[in-house]
């Protein structure tokens, strides 16, 4: 047993640690996917939408420390309980996503690692099978170091979490794991191949033959079946190859202007999900740096989900320069996890990417 709670505090450390430092390198990104989670359609907890972001950075912080408290020995008994009563929730959550197919990614490793949410369940109840065997064996979970230099180690974890999440959000995230980072290339992340697979569908056709309904299960093809035709549903047994990027749009009310943006060597695009929710700070510094970026002969351009009339509001009140095109709010928290954010591109490929607190080390 001595031995089995070891390797079950050796592995479940070191993936709370990994889980935890993922997120916490995105908290933003994380806080975007427990409003999902808030939403109206899936727990319905909108109320605490507000504070999603709050939450966010407390429950990864948490994790991250938890993992490290597991791993040196630190108050096994408050450690193990509040694994098991974070892997709890976790599981809850996972397994509600998955059944009523809700939120079609977890975010458990954020944009590093994309799981479904039967394997996000999966990876839980696994989780969760090692710390009750944690639990079971509380006694043999020892500190590694003398009390001392394990409370400076716990503390020190405590506020190195702290700080690194207070500067990704002050920033940006250390490490980019999505389509849209530095050295990408917007279009060929756009593209599917020629001979990319093709979604697996599977049909399921309903028929009133003699009076009974009865469902006949195809690929597509309609069957050949002597009665009535009642209905069809369909469900998607493989996606196929699904691009990196795959709503990304840039368009005007008359046109998608995409490709034609995507071909400039100069362009700037600096993204607002929703303009008036916009850091005034970081709004105020867009006038300066937008006209000296276009005096040194780059096209700038605005993205956002706003209306025409918010859009037409916040140029005026700060006298931007720039026209601001529709693009999808979730595609925009994406692209630059700042509101504003600047992205820099020649002909589709990112050059440079910077939160509005870093407009000043941005190369024209």
């Amino acid at each position: 047993m001595k031995y089995i709670v070891q390797l079950s505090r050796i592995f479940t450390g070191i993936l709370f640690i990994i889980s935890g430092f993922i997120k916490l390198n995105d908290p933003l990104g994380f806080s975007y996917k427990l409003e999902e989670y808030f939403g109206a359609d899936v727990l319905n907890l909108e109320f605490l939408i507000p504070y999603a972001l709050g939450i966010s950075v407390i429950v990864v912080v948490f994790e991250v420390v938890l993992g490290v408290f597991l791993l040196i020995g630190y108050k096994p008994k408050f450690t193990v309980w509040s694994l098991l009563l974070m892997i709890v929730f976790f599981s809850f959550l996972t397994f509600y996503s998955a059944y009523f197919d809700k939120v079609k990614d977890c975010g458990c490793f954020g944009d590093a690692l994309k799981l479904t949410p039967w394997e996000s369940f999966t990876k839980d109840i696994v989780l969760l099978v090692l710390i009750l065997i944690l639990f079971a064996g509380v006694k043999y979970i020892k500190p590694i170091f003398s009390k001392l230099p394990t409370t400076v180690i716990a503390l020190v974890a405590f506020i190195s979490s702290l700080w690194f999440g207070y500067h990704v959000l002050m920033h940006l995230p250390s490490i980019d794991f999505r389509a849209y980072a530095i050295g990408k290339n917007l279009p060929e992340e756009m593209a599917v191949p020629e001979d990319a697979q093709k979604p697996i569908l599977e049909y399921t056709w309903t028929f009133n033959v003699n009076g009974e309904e009865e469902e006949f299960v195809t690929n597509g093809s309609y069957p050949s079946v002597d009665g009535d035709y009642v209905g069809v549903e369909t469900k998607t047994i493989d996606e196929g190859y699904v691009p990196a990027i795959q709503d990304f749009s840039i368009e005007s009310d008359e046109e998608d202007l995409t490709t034609y943006f995507m071909e400039k060597e100069k362009l700037i695009m600096i993204t607002m999900y929703n303009v008036m929710k916009g850091e005034a700070e970081g709004m105020r510094k867009l006038k300066s740096f937008s006209d000296e970026a276009i005096k040194n002969g780059y096209t700038v351009i605005g993205l956002s989900s706003s209306g025409p009339e918010d859009k037409a509001q916040i140029k005026s009140d700060y006298n931007l320069n720039f026209d601001i095109y529709l693009c999808d709010e979730k595609v925009v928290k994406t692209i630059v996890r700042a509101n504003p954010g600047v992205i820099v591109l020649n002909k589709g490929t990112v050059t440079q990417k910077n939160h509005w607190n870093d407009l000043e080390d941005i190369t024209l």
